[in-house]
């Protein structure tokens, strides 16, 4: 009996240094998962929204460090050894929607890609880049000619605007 005792505590030991290491891998902290929006154990189901600023969102997990929640975007696909622009953007609008609906300003958000975590700390210079963005985006919904802010022939081929743009690459 004994024996069996000892296994058993072996075996729960394995288990736990191997769900350390794969955390470790991920990227991610130890933290608690509040709310997820990826596979079928969505707990997220309404988007974050901000009446105020006109601003919806899901991030795909929202995490809880102490008293403030972290949101966390996930790109597995994705591999770079620097973090997308527009991806960062889309992380810092997490992070006002965070504060917006709750009141409290999350520290940081993370973003993760297939090999690689990084992370963006939320400051005022991240909300008011998000808060200028969105100025700018719904100034070019009014706008009557909007010129192509890249050169991506990749990016074009998929833009479902592409028949109708001057200014399309491809």
């Amino acid at each position: 009996m004994m024996g069996l005792g000892i296994a058993l505590i072996l075996c729960a030991l394995g288990i736990l240094l191997l769900a350390t290491i794969l955390r470790q891998r991920s990227g991610l902290p130890w933290a608690r998962v509040v709310s997820t929006d990826v596979g079928e154990t969505r707990t997220l189901t309404r988007p974050l929204f901000s009446a105020r600023l006109g601003l919806t969102g899901k991030p795909d997990y929202i995490l809880q460090q102490g008293d403030y929640l972290i949101p966390v975007e996930v790109k597995p696909h994705r591999r770079a050894p620097q973090p997308y622009p527009s991806d960062l953007m889309q992380l810092a609008a997490y992070l006002v929607l965070l504060e917006e609906t709750t009141g409290v300003a999350p520290p940081y958000g993370l973003l993760r890609y297939a090999e690689e975590t990084f992370s963006l700390r939320y400051t005022p210079a991240v909300r008011a880049k998000v808060l200028a963005t969105l100025t700018d985006m719904r100034n070019l919904l009014s706008a009557v000619d909007v010129v192509r802010n890249h050169d991506d022939a990749a990016r074009c081929r998929g833009c479902i605007f592409r028949s109708q743009c001057e200014d399309a690459l491809v």
